[in-house]
């Protein structure tokens, strides 16, 4: 088979992400003052709806967010996990963004944990993910796949420096999808 059946579209990657901001300028500042993503495109929505910018974070690829007068103020552990998942459950609601993970390489990850620090962004500590009971290593080892760094910016989106460690294999893919739960009969669904 070609590609082109293979595949039935040409994705080449994550275009753009948008979420939505409460002040285009402290956003601004977070994005592009501490992470560095060059600001590549600024719109004014039409009408007075708002804003739009978009950050280049490698690859071609961008993050943008929209600002709109009036937004809803965001629901933590609903639309968005309610912590870091250092200080509590990483679940949110159906549908909803859960976080963003930039690539990195692996071995920079101390230095950028430690940059994010020295500009005042609380992180977690290095996450070794592994294959282990609790999915994680005390250190880097050839069984690690991805290390990871957490971190909120000014909006309390949940963000993650990641690093895939080692080529993935047919063991990789040996979990089960499961289904979804249904509530037992009688029980309360909200």
């Amino acid at each position: 088979m070609s590609e082109s059946e293979d595949r039935p579209f040409e994705l080449g990657g994550i275009n753009h992400l948008a979420l939505v901001c409460r002040d285009m300028a402290r956003t601004v500042d977070f994005y592009q003052g501490v992470l560095g993503m060059p600001l590549v495109k600024t719109i004014e929505l039409p009408a007075g709806l708002g804003q739009h910018f978009f950050f280049e974070c490698g690859g071609g690829d961008t993050l943008a967010f929209f600002w709109f007068p009036g937004a809803p103020e965001p629901s933590p552990g609903i639309s968005a996990p309610a912590s870091r998942p250092d200080r509590g459950s990483l679940t949110s609601a159906i549908g909803s963004m859960n976080h963003v993970a930039f690539s990195v390489p692996p071995d920079r990850m101390e230095a950028y944990r430690d940059r994010l620090r020295a500009a005042g962004v609380e992180t977690t500590e290095i996450a070794n993910h592994d294959d282990s009971e609790w999915g994680l290593a005390p250190e880097w080892t050839d069984e690690v796949y991805v290390r990871s760094v957490y971190f909120q910016d000014p909006d309390g989106i949940l963000l993650e420096l990641a690093a895939w460690t080692r080529p993935f294999g047919p063991g990789d893919t040996a979990v089960a999808p499961n289904g979804a739960v249904r509530p037992a009969p009688g029980e309360l669904t909200v």
